[in-house]
């Protein structure tokens, strides 16, 4: 695939200065995504809000300044020319890796339940394992689009393991914090960008494959990831403890029926459901707008998937190319995790539903990355 975009955009004339309009589709998709977030946010979190802050839009006034600074950093994203990138990208994925490693500094990293996660201080923290996707996705387009030297994915040995490796260091990274979910997410949106850059399936699986035993592993000495999975497979082994949250998010989905209850009106939102409004903000919203309201959040993901791979096959050169589906891969692989979660689909992760769950440090990266493909659709060919 990489290297028919290669001939065609040898082939084109060289861009001019001058750009085109930014995608509809997407900007729409990403926007309606974003104010279904701030509505649900607000349903979600007040009854918390109010009984913490005593202000039930207390989480809806952070997401909002979050919001501010993301759109911000997305029209930064959007105006840049994206191939001052590529020359950046080591060093951009270098100052993602240091931003991890600073998260076990004292007093610098915030340890919160015993992990390791976020960066800041008082109410100012952000989590650099979410810039890390960012930053990963730039480097892996830089390096796969290179022409002197460039790694040729479709050899196994010379090619896909070696660019494995700095896959792997931010994976181990972000798995010591510990974050099982956005470890696999970094691995997942890896393998879409080297299957776009025109690596086999079968290597791929053979790469998976090599890394099992190292899973098992890692799942026999730890108590926490062995009850996800029980849970997952059956959450009402232990209702009341690791299958909880499965079970009141599926009590929240079947209660919303087709229609739902109505805006506003969930009943697990009132300390039933837990991270109602980050991790499982979904869950309520199929409480309150039923299976047509969850429906529609699932059709907008598949058009802004939809629009981003279509800039992507027009985008003038290999590392647009590339770019444009790894923020894809980015935005809807994370989605689609969620959304597996809350509906007993896949084992609990503790990842964020783009767009729409409260948290800063999630939202400016999802904004980055439509701010970064609507860059490369504006430089499109005709």
């Amino acid at each position: 695939m990489l290297s028919a975009v290669r001939r065609s955009s040898d082939l084109a004339p060289r861009r001019s200065s001058a750009a085109g309009a930014p995608d509809a589709w997407l900007f729409g998709a990403a926007a309606l995504l974003v104010a279904v977030g701030l509505v649900m946010i607000y349903s979600a979190s007040s009854v918390t809000a109010y009984t913490a802050h005593l202000d039930p839009a207390y989480y809806l006034k952070r997401q909002v300044l979050w919001l501010l600074v993301g759109c911000a950093c997305a029209y930064g994203a959007y105006r840049v020319d994206y191939l001052l990138l590529r020359r950046f990208a080591p060093y951009i994925l270098l100052a993602a890796i240091l931003g991890l490693l600073l998260t076990y500094v004292p007093h610098v990293g915030l340890r919160v339940n015993g992990v390791h996660r976020w960066i800041g201080f008082s109410r100012f923290t952000f989590e650099p394992s979410e810039f890390a996707k960012v930053a990963l996705v730039i480097f892996l387009a830089a390096w796969l689009s290179g022409r002197e030297p460039r790694i040729d994915v479709a050899k196994l040995t010379s090619g896909l393991i070696p660019a494995c490796i700095p896959v792997f260091i931010v994976a181990a990274l972000v798995l010591r914090e510990p974050d099982l979910g956005t470890a696999s997410l970094l691995v997942m949106i890896s393998f879409v960008i080297f299957f776009a850059a025109g690596a086999r399936i079968v290597h791929l699986l053979a790469v998976i494959a090599a890394l099992l035993p190292a899973g098992v592993i890692e799942f026999v000495h730890n108590p926490m990831w062995r009850a996800r999975l029980f849970a997952f497979v059956d959450p009402w082994r232990d209702p009341q403890n690791t299958g909880f949250h499965i079970i009141q998010s599926l009590y929240a989905l079947g209660t919303g029926g087709v229609t739902g209850v109505g805006l506003g009106a969930s009943r697990e939102k009132f300390f039933y459901l837990p991270e109602q409004y980050t991790d499982f903000i979904f869950s309520v919203l199929g409480e309150e707008a039923g299976l047509i309201g969850a429906l529609l959040v699932l059709a907008l993901f598949v058009l802004l998937a939809f629009r981003a791979v279509r800039i992507a096959l027009a985008a003038p050169d290999a590392f647009g190319f590339l770019l444009s589906i790894g923020c894809a891969a980015m935005i809807v692989l994370q989605a689609f995790v969620n959304i597996g979660v809350v509906t007993s689909s896949w084992p609990v992760t503790g990842v964020p539903l783009p767009f729409i769950s409260f948290g800063g440090s999630s939202l400016i990266a999802d904004l980055i990355a439509v701010g970064l493909i609507l860059n490369v659709g504006r430089r499109r060919r005709a």
